[in-house]
């Protein structure tokens, strides 16, 4: 699933082709892009809008346009944003065109995606408020912040960092590295982590998400940029995805168990388990 920095990656390539255009007709191939609107209705909306910016709030692309609506795009599990594609994808669900000739695909061949549009700012807000919490980079992601999020919880750390309602953005990928990074085991209880520790697991958030915008994202399956090629981060990984390897830092042997579902890795060492869960090692 494209994280913050694949959908940073996206909203800086795509921001300068759409910003100041205008939209000359949408075509929305498959419903559920836009459930419970209409397709039609949503059509009819987007036709002759003026494109005014597009910026990100955590994993959504939000497309402000004129009139004061708003369209916020996530791309769930496989979705791409591709740029007048010289062939036209087989599992393409939207297509838009630009004044000026050229056009914008969205292609999801898992068909999770979602296009809402929204009208107003107070909608606007509103919805993104039920749906994502604090953003890492602003002023108000402070080691603080995180501890009055996490006082009385008992999930495990790395299923609340992956909580898009706590922390907005971060998702598998990124979890993994930021705990690394941080010297956290992804099973310690979130509730019972110091002030220290979540201002180590605050800076290892934000230098994995910063590691995955340089590097301009992470292309382990459907990932692609809008011209189709792929990110980096897969290269650069410190633990993700290196299970049987030696840890990077140790050379304790890096291993792979699972935190709410969600395959996770860890250097047991490095990341030393919970007292009360070392006997189940």
């Amino acid at each position: 699933m494209p994280e913050l920095p694949e959908v940073e990656t996206i909203r800086r390539q795509l921001a300068p082709y759409v910003e100041g255009r205008t939209i000359e007709g949408v075509e929305i191939l498959d419903g559920r892009w836009t459930r419970p609107e209409p397709p039609a209705e949503v059509e009819r909306e987007l036709r002759d809008a003026a494109v005014s910016g597009l910026s990100r709030s955590g994993k959504y692309l939000v497309m402000e346009l004129s009139d004061d609506r708003y369209l916020l795009m996530h791309l769930r599990m496989t979705g791409a944003l591709l740029i007048d594609p010289p062939v036209e994808p087989l599992h393409t669900r939207v297509r838009f065109r630009f004044d000026g000739g050229g056009s914008l695909l969205y292609v999801d061949p898992r068909r999770f995606g979602t296009g809402h549009l929204l009208r107003g700012v107070t909608l606007r807000d509103a919805y993104l408020a039920q749906r994502i919490g604090i953003e890492p980079f602003t002023a108000e992601f402070t080691a603080d912040h995180l501890f009055q999020l996490t006082r009385g919880r008992r999930a495990p750390i790395k299923s609340f960092v992956l909580d898009q309602r706590r922390i907005a953005g971060v998702g598998n990928i990124y979890a993994d590295e930021a705990l690394f990074r941080a010297g956290i085991h992804p099973l310690r209880p979130a509730g019972r982590l110091t002030r220290a520790q979540l201002a180590r697991l605050r800076d290892g958030i934000e230098q994995a998400l910063q590691a995955g915008i340089d590097a301009k994202g992470a292309s382990i399956d459907d990932f692609r940029h809008v011209d189709g090629a792929r990110g980096s981060f897969q290269d650069r990984f410190l633990i993700h995805r290196r299970a049987g390897q030696p840890c990077q830092r140790c050379g304790a042997i890096v291993r792979k168990l699972f935190v709410g579902g969600r395959g996770t890795y860890v250097c047991e060492r490095c990341q030393r388990r919970p007292r009360l869960l070392a006997g189940r090692a």
